[in-house]
């Protein structure tokens, strides 16, 4: 028993001195890492995890700044679509396509509610137009200080109305919008000013303002409508004595024809010229069917001539007009079109014959109506399209093409830059002696 008691405290005694000396070495390696590491490693480590914890905090605040921004983004495209929108509203209106706020019959009528509204609001503004509440003295006296107040609120209504009364006279149909939301600034500032004595605009008179503004620019676009409405009234009046003039010139030319020719026949008659009394009457049936057509060009207003033209020289390459004339010869008014409002001649492409002309140019309007150079005047009836887009819409209709061409000679235009002549051109009056020549034609 002894033997296994020794042995057992022998092992116990070696697994001692290994365990101190292992302990000694974890004390000298402690020390070298402590050496190593140096003095500052602790505050080195405690800056290191608040470094840690800024950046986790930065992180987050990231991560919520960029939220805010994506939604300010958000924001701003909302009223970027807005801005667009009232811009585009602001040029429609700027160019005649107007939204009316109040719409009515004619420009008497916005006269005559524009003048009731303002009876209406001249007596709003002897006593409700402005309040005030002034419940402190002045020197003393509660009296003086309401007196205050009621002049105070007058001066602000002054102001007001004097914002108003310029807001009318100034506003166009373009800036209608604008306007009212200056006299929407305008009462907004005058109640920041007078909150101590709570002196305001009242909504109803503010209301019947806004109100004010709007027919006013209602009533001017009705006006300006109603003027390019006689415009038109007076050029299509104008057209018609033109027509009836023409036409009456052509009758008394055909009837002195017709006594002429009569006479001739009675004449034939009594001689007994049977060949030539023939050919007499058949003059006389020429005459009279000509007679019998100009009565009918006299009482039928839809018959005419549409026409198709264009001027290189003033309005460039693939843009045409196409209008309607009455005219015995429609050349006239192509010629009356090419006068000093425009650099140079038309050249006429096609004139077409129909017996309801009016229809024919209206099918043609529409037909190109997404090709109108003046989408907002109809009277301006000049289209981007070129003279065979124009033959190929009225391929099918049957009426009766007098003639018609491609391409425009244009010959003033070209003539007058050397720049813009052909290789084998030349100046007006010059005959060349070439297929191509612009020799002088006598017009």
């Amino acid at each position: 028993m002894a033997l296994f008691g020794n042995r057992e405290s022998a092992g116990v005694a070696a697994l001692e001195q290994q365990l101190g000396a292992a302990q000694a070495t974890i004390a000298e390696l402690r020390g070298w890492m402590g050496q190593l590491r140096g003095a500052e490693t602790a505050a080195l480590e405690g800056e290191l995890r608040a470094l840690r914890s800024a950046v986790a905090d930065a992180k987050r605040e990231h991560t919520e700044v960029h939220s805010g921004l994506q939604q300010t983004r958000d924001e701003v495209e909302r009223w970027r679509g807005r801005l667009v929108e009232t811009r585009e509203l602001a040029l429609l209106q700027e160019v005649g396509v107007y939204d009316y706020a109040h719409p009515m019959d004619d420009a008497v009528a916005y006269k005559d509610a524009l003048a009731e509204l303002r009876t209406a609001i001249k007596a709003m503004a002897k006593g409700e137009a402005v309040t005030c509440q002034v419940d402190w003295a002045v020197n003393g006296s509660v009296k003086e200080g309401q007196k205050l107040g009621r002049d105070m609120a007058k001066l602000m209504l002054r102001a007001y109305n004097a914002e108003a009364d310029n807001a009318v006279r100034s506003v166009k149909p373009h800036t209608r919008d604008a306007v009212k939301k200056r006299l929407d600034t305008t009462r907004e500032t005058i109640g920041k000013l007078g909150v101590l004595m709570r002196i305001a605009i009242a909504a109803d008179y503010h209301r019947l303002r806004l109100r004010e503004i709007d027919l006013t620019s209602d009533y001017l676009t009705k006006v300006e409508y109603e003027r390019e409405q006689a415009r038109a009234e007076r050029d299509r009046l104008r057209e018609e004595a033109k027509v009836m003039k023409e036409i009456e010139r052509e009758r008394a030319r055909l009837a002195k024809e017709r006594a002429h020719i009569a006479t001739v026949v009675a004449k034939l008659t009594a001689n007994g010229d049977t060949e030539a009394l023939v050919r007499a009457r058949e003059q006389l049936a020429s005459v009279d069917d000509a007679i019998t057509g100009v009565d009918e060009r006299a009482a039928n207003v839809r018959l005419g001539y549409v026409y198709v033209i264009s001027n290189i020289g003033a309005f460039g390459p693939d843009m045409v007009k196409i209008g309607m004339t009455r005219r015995l010869d429609p050349m006239d008014r192509v010629r009356e079109l090419g006068d000093a409002s425009v650099p140079f001649r038309f050249d006429t492409h096609a004139l077409f014959f129909s017996e309801d002309a009016v229809a024919l140019e209206t099918s043609l309007h529409q037909r190109l109506s997404h090709k109108r150079v003046n989408m907002v005047n109809a009277r301006r009836e000049f289209f981007y399209a070129t003279p065979a887009e124009v033959r190929e819409l009225l391929t099918g209709l049957g009426d009766h093409v007098l003639e018609y061409t491609d391409t425009a000679e244009a010959v003033e235009w070209r003539a007058s830059d050397p720049a813009r002549r052909g290789p084998t051109s030349a100046p007006a009056g010059t005959d060349t002696g070439a297929d191509g020549d612009l020799s002088d034609d006598g017009e």
